[in-house]
């Protein structure tokens, strides 16, 4: 079924574009967003008669798609992410994580429905992401994943460390319960002598 797109379609073209696509998809989704209407004569010819209007809105939005591309392409923004052990997050960085990202250290507003993280991000360091402008336009940026706090990895290093000054500040202490005891009975040991010349 051939349409006439009344908006950009990811992937299948812009406004005034004529496409062919599957009857399903154009009746259930296409036609009631106003996306598209149907290719009519009548509407072709309406087209025809709108299409100055048409490139000119088209050249605009493909002028603000290459400024933003150019703003965005090469850019590096971070992310700070719980991670374990060996540098595995936990969960994956997502495209609204990026989009708001983006938004808060480049504070440029990207669709994040365009942002394409290629999988997911599972791992710290640095990440290739594309982002779909507009048409064919595209920006690549670079997603620099660290950790977020204190990793798995190093409590359990720390709590080792941390059992083994506990174990040793029990030896400490039970040591000077031991060096107590001793000191008491020498206290009175001192006081007995004291008592016995005064018995006599």
């Amino acid at each position: 079924m051939k349409v006439i797109l009344m908006q950009e379609l990811k992937g299948r073209g812009g406004e005034g574009d004529v496409i062919d696509v599957a009857r399903g998809f154009a009746v259930n989704y296409l036609l009631p967003r106003k996306i598209a209407i149907e290719a009519t004569p009548g509407n072709l010819k309406q087209l025809q008669q709108r299409m100055h209007n048409i490139k000119k809105r088209e050249d605009a939005r493909l002028d603000d798609a290459n400024s933003l591309a150019a703003v965005l392409e090469g850019k590096v923004v971070t992310i700070a992410a719980k991670v374990g052990e060996e540098g595995r997050l936990f969960g994956s960085v997502t495209a609204p994580m990026v989009h708001e990202a983006i938004l808060e250290q480049l504070g440029v507003d990207v669709d994040r429905r365009k942002i394409e993280t290629h999988g997911h991000i599972k791992d710290v360091g640095p990440h290739v992401v594309d982002i779909s402008i507009y048409r064919e336009v595209k920006a690549q940026i670079t997603v620099d994943v660290v950790a977020e706090g204190t990793i798995v990895a190093e409590p359990v290093v720390a709590v080792e460390e941390v059992q083994a000054v506990e174990s040793a500040q029990s030896a400490d202490s039970s040591e000077s319960e031991v060096e107590t005891e001793p000191v008491e009975a020498v206290d009175e040991a001192d006081e007995e002598p004291t008592e016995a010349p005064e018995a006599e």
